[in-house]
């Protein structure tokens, strides 16, 4: 039998399979560890990481919430960072993690931050 993390892994290559970034709509790529969330956009045509943004960065640690605010927050870094680069459209690839929670909340600021995909 399989564990999580065998499961999770099976899943996030079917994933990889299909999404794939260019450097007009790179993907956004999400890795969730039990405190930190990280999040990139990348150029796989490249193979380039274009920008990334983490729960780890000085100015979301100053701001005291939760791990779901948290990541709400890193959306809306990385869409800042992505309008800086000139970049609106995104492939979302959510790394084998269920879309709910903190996987949810980055993608909905990153969305307000004026992210489409």
């Amino acid at each position: 039998m399989n564990t999580k993390l065998e499961q999770r892994q099976k899943i996030r290559y079917r994933i990889r399979k299909k999404v794939s970034g260019t450097a007009a709509q790179p993907r956004l790529s999400v890795f969730r560890s039990n405190f930190e969330i990280y999040a990139q956009l990348i150029d796989d045509d490249a193979a380039v990481t274009l920008a990334g943004a983490s729960s780890r960065d000085k100015a979301i640690i100053a701001q005291k919430v939760n791990k779901v605010g948290k990541s709400k927050l890193v959306g809306e870094s990385i869409a800042l960072k992505a309008k800086e680069l000139g970049i609106e459209k995104v492939v979302f690839d959510r790394g084998g993690n269920l879309y709910h929670g903190r996987i949810k909340a980055l993608a909905e600021g990153a969305r307000e931050g004026g992210l489409v995909f």
